[in-house]
């Protein structure tokens, strides 16, 4: 029979392997940590950029819907031509959550 060259028992080894499992675990983590950062850090650029292209897109409504309502306002005043601009914003507004909703509940109703 072998011999046991070491004066190690039953617990020792269990205790061993418990930490070398915590240990494990850690590293794990520490790579999927790593991973998450660069993922984060490569797409970081691109969110800002998304962010501010959307900001400027917000701004250009905007300016859309003032001259609007300064080009029909010659014709038929300036609260007419606000009362239509905002009515019509509204109704596209409205018309464009209708589409989303039914579209959501349709895909509900797939499932």
């Amino acid at each position: 029979m072998a011999e046991n060259t070491t004066d190690e028992g039953i617990g020792t080894l269990i205790s061993r392997l418990v930490e070398d499992a915590k240990a494990f675990a850690f590293a794990e983590i520490a790579v999927y940590r790593a991973r998450l950062l660069k993922a984060v850090a490569d797409y970081r650029a691109a969110a800002i950029l998304g962010v501010v292209a959307l900001i400027l897109a917000h701004a250009a409504v905007i300016a859309l819907l003032v001259g609007i309502i300064l080009s029909i306002a010659q014709a038929l005043g300036p609260i007419w031509a606000t009362v239509i601009t905002v009515g019509g914003t509204l109704l596209l507004a409205g018309v464009l959550v209708w589409i989303a909703v039914s579209i959501v509940s349709a895909k509900g109703k797939a499932r």
